[in-house]
């Protein structure tokens, strides 16, 4: 492989060990039979001869990526067009996949996610010039020095490099990562870069980004954090890398964590945006990234065919929240070059928000956000929990659709009208408190816990005032007795049979009713043992 195509990635694959890969007993990385949720480590049948050591090893997989259309036709099937047209779209856009991610793909499914992602399409073709830019965000237009963007007051970001171990098909960088050569030495820029952030006291957190910083040698990647670490005021780094989802082998070098942690100052935005990338592999770095001190954030870009459900999304986020990783931010997916198919409307990203609050843990829902055109940065988006306000209050709604008055300054006000209302106009004037939406789950549960303290309340009456052995059978037979003081406990079984509104009177008679027919059962009972 040349090395215009390794970029900084230089390899030469030695004769590894078994047991160069992992430090101890406790940290080797999963076998291909291992299995975490929500997904599964597995193989493409091309590489299932490969020892485990090679396949582990990521100069390996950067060697043997699939680079070009005709290794993809050996792999998947295309038509004849499609094979036209991913040949012209070589010359447009860089071709990297590593096996392992490559693996993750199902060749049966042409709208497989993982393919969608990594494998070039002819809908890339279709692009327009008007809707559709290689720098949409105007980062160039925001450099004060080649490579450096400085858009927010306190901070910056930094390209590295112009390397990825996978190359995007919604990149919003192409422009970028379509030069080629090897960048393993420290240049001027990047010099400049660090210069700038030295000369300027606001920055406090700095972005090192790319293509992807973890492509970088060890020693180049070491002059950017050592040097960043060392300035007073930079109290944040983060490193955006997607190498824990297409290659997480690289990260079970040892020597790449101690480097990373010794920099203290590190934060890890990573970039998985399915959850059948959280593979064993994947979550067994973010953890050793975790045990170095780094806390890990998620980026993902909202993608037609990828993620644009409810569903998948709730799924990756639950997995992410299991692998210690905050998802952080949802991007609209950027009008970049090619990229015009993957974009959904504003809408879909606002339902899945809303599919998310509330359903899942607040830890587990991420801004979504819109990537503003002409240099306007990252404008957050959700859906809107204001439905409407006045004077004396403001009308909220919750995830479920219930609508509450509540009182901004803390103080309770009288109704503001005499005229009688309905609806959030009665919210706002004070005649009502709540409006609440009928059937929900939660309400189910407050009307069975309802129903289930009033019998509790009449069984103990019935208890105390007869204290017959058939009072205390049947109160053994509904579970409400506690045994030594005739306490009662709820009961499930009678608060799913009685209905929510059911009087305390109606309560009584049924269950005295139940009491007679408990006693008639009994004596029956004893007349048929006599007898016999």
């Amino acid at each position: 492989m040349s090395s215009a195509h390794a970029g900084v990635l230089h390899v030469s694959l030695p004769d590894l060990k078994k047991d160069e890969v992992g430090s101890s007993e406790g940290d080797k990385p999963p076998n291909a039979n291992g299995d975490e949720p929500p997904s599964h480590a597995k193989r493409h049948p091309a590489w299932l001869d490969v020892p485990q050591h090679f396949w582990n090893d990521w100069r390996w997989q950067i060697q043997h990526s699939i680079r070009t259309v005709h290794q993809l036709t050996e792999l998947l099937p295309f038509t004849p067009d499609e094979i036209a047209a991913l040949a012209k779209l070589q010359a447009e856009y860089k071709l990297a996949i590593p096996p392992y991610y490559f693996s993750l793909i199902d060749p049966n499914d042409p709208a497989d996610p993982i393919r969608l992602q990594s494998v070039a399409s002819p809908l890339e073709l279709r692009g327009s010039a008007e809707t559709e830019e290689d720098d949409p965000l105007d980062e160039d237009k925001d450099s004060p020095v080649k490579g450096l963007t400085h858009r927010y007051p306190d901070r910056c970001l930094i390209v590295t490099t112009h390397v990825c171990t996978m190359y995007c098909r919604f990149c919003t960088r192409k422009r970028a990562t379509m030069k080629r050569g090897g960048w393993d030495a420290i240049s001027r820029d990047d010099q400049r870069m660090i210069e700038y952030v030295q000369r300027h006291p606001e920055i406090h957190d700095v972005i090192v980004s790319g293509g992807d910083p973890l492509t970088l040698t060890i020693p180049k990647l070491k002059f950017f954090l050592e040097k960043l670490a060392a300035i007073d005021h930079v109290g944040v780094i983060r490193l955006g890398t997607r190498v824990p989802v297409t290659l997480p082998q690289r990260l079970y070098d040892n020597e790449l964590i101690d480097l990373i942690a010794r920099a203290e100052k590190i934060w890890i935005q990573t970039h998985f945006n399915h959850p059948r990338e959280l593979t064993p592999e994947a979550v067994y770095v973010c953890r050793k990234l975790l045990r170095a001190g780094c806390q890990l954030n998620n980026h993902a870009v909202l993608l037609k065919g990828v993620n644009d459900s409810v569903a998948t999304m709730r799924e990756l986020c639950r997995g992410l929240l299991r692998a210690k990783v905050r998802p952080y931010y949802l991007f609209h997916c950027d009008p970049v070059t090619g990229a015009g198919h993957f974009r959904t409307s504003v809408w879909k990203g606002l339902e899945i928000i809303e599919g998310l609050r509330g359903h899942i843990s607040g830890l587990g829902v991420p801004t979504y956000v819109v990537d503003a055109p002409r240099g306007g940065g990252k404008i957050p988006l959700m859906p809107n929990y204001l439905v409407s306000a006045s004077d004396e209050a403001v009308i909220l709604r919750n995830y479920e659709g219930m609508l509450i008055r509540y009182n901004p300054d803390g103080h309770t006000s009288p109704a503001t009208s005499a005229l009688e209302t309905q609806g959030v106009s009665a919210l706002l004037t004070g005649q009502r408190e709540v409006l609440m939406p009928e059937g929900t789950p939660r309400m189910i549960r407050r009307h069975a816990i309802a129903v289930a303290e009033r019998e509790s309340a009449v069984v103990s009456e019935v208890l105390a005032a007869g204290k017959t052995p058939a009072a205390a059978s049947l109160a053994k037979r509904n579970g409400q007795t506690n045994g030594t003081n005739g306490s009662v406990r709820r009961n499930g079984h009678l608060a799913s049979r009685s209905p929510a509104n059911e009087s305390a009177e109606s309560i009584a008679r049924r269950l005295a009713s139940e009491l007679k027919r408990h006693k008639v059962a009994r004596s029956n009972g004893r007349r048929q043992k006599t007898a016999v």
